[in-house]
């Protein structure tokens, strides 16, 4: 068991001690002159609800899974398991809600965190817990997003997308990789000096909204493609369980996309700057935008609506279907 560090200088080991021991267990009251790791009190009723949420979520997902056969997915994603009868694309459609899972864990764990500091609003470790799995929630949920846009380009045809739809996950996954690790780094040198009075947490700050800022562009180009995507795909008919699984996938990364934008400016500004310490914001611009995401992909379940039985992925030329429905139509005018 590591030993606690020691007291800054000015710092009474006595008064020291206390802090620490306030920091470690739970002091129920905000001390004046004391600050805490938020600059506030976290709202227990919020993290009650946005626990019930996503816990809610998670279970409706794991319901899914056993109803829909799914349950191997999770063993095929980290290689252990090829669902081998399955076709290869609900197999990927498989490995994107596994990571969209993922998600849905972090914000339910993060959420007990912020709980544990409605409670207990010093304790560190609920602070660390909440700090570390809500920033790096919606990654696992960007990975999902970037599997699933190629998984329709390669059924709708490679026509449908300037790049090829296996260098989707090649290249975004590998960009969410690197700002995962990029943003864990960041975290663990800003959560270290944070266990010091007046610890310097400016560097590992600014290495977390580096990883941040780079999803944030990663997420800038991908959106791109997909109004590209939008474009090419125009002309084509496309069967209503693709359409929802499009409005679930759109959804589900604007309010990500925004998310990011509101983090990013957020660290940018400090542990101590304005967003940071007033949950309102937090609340309104990443709880709230992650609920709808995770209900959004509940209800929009692309490896239930994309399965084999419920979908024909032949999406034809638009105008060829109109030609042939006019036809069609003066066929039945001419017999009647």
């Amino acid at each position: 068991m590591s030993s606690p560090p020691p007291p800054p200088a000015g710092i009474e080991p006595s008064l020291w001690n206390q802090i620490l021991h306030i920091r470690t267990g739970c002091y129920p009251n905000l001390l004046p002159g004391l600050p805490n790791d938020y600059g506030y009190r976290p709202s227990l009723g919020a993290g009650i609800a946005f626990d019930v949420l996503f816990g809610l979520a998670l279970i409706g997902h794991v319901i899914q899974a056993i109803r829909f056969r799914r349950w191997t997915s999770i063993l095929f994603a980290i290689g252990a398991l090829s669902t081998l009868s399955l076709p290869f694309y609900l197999q990927l459609c498989n490995l994107a809600v596994m990571l969209t899972s993922i998600s849905f864990i972090a914000e339910a764990i993060g959420w007990a965190g912020r709980t544990w500091n409605a409670k207990c609003p010093y304790n560190h470790d609920a602070f660390l817990m909440q700090i570390t799995t809500l920033i790096i929630a919606p990654t696992f949920f960007a990975a999902g997003l970037y599997v699933l846009l190629g998984i329709l380009i390669n059924q709708l045809g490679p026509q449908t997308s300037s790049l090829s739809p296996s260098h989707y996950a090649i290249i975004f996954c590998t960009c969410d990789v690197i700002s995962l690790v990029v943003q864990a780094i960041g975290g663990a040198l800003a959560a270290r000096a944070t266990l010091e009075v007046n610890g310097d947490s400016s560097t590992g700050t600014h290495i977390m909204v580096a990883g941040i800022a780079f999803q944030l562009f990663t997420m800038s180009i991908f959106a791109l493609l997909v109004v590209d995507f939008l474009r090419r795909a125009r002309g084509l008919v496309i069967k209503r369980p693709i359409k929802l699984v499009l409005i679930g996938l759109f959804v589900a990364f604007l309010m990500i996309y925004i998310r990011s934008i509101y983090r990013t400016i957020e660290l940018a500004e400090g542990w101590t700057g304005f967003l940071i310490t007033h949950e309102g914001y937090f609340i309104a611009l990443d709880a709230t935008l992650m609920v709808i995401t995770v209900t959004v992909f509940l209800l929009l379940d692309p490896a239930v609506l994309l399965r084999e039985e419920s979908v024909s992925w032949e999406a034809g030329d638009r105008k060829v279907h109109e030609q042939k429905h006019l036809l069609s139509w003066f066929q039945v005018a001419k017999r009647t």
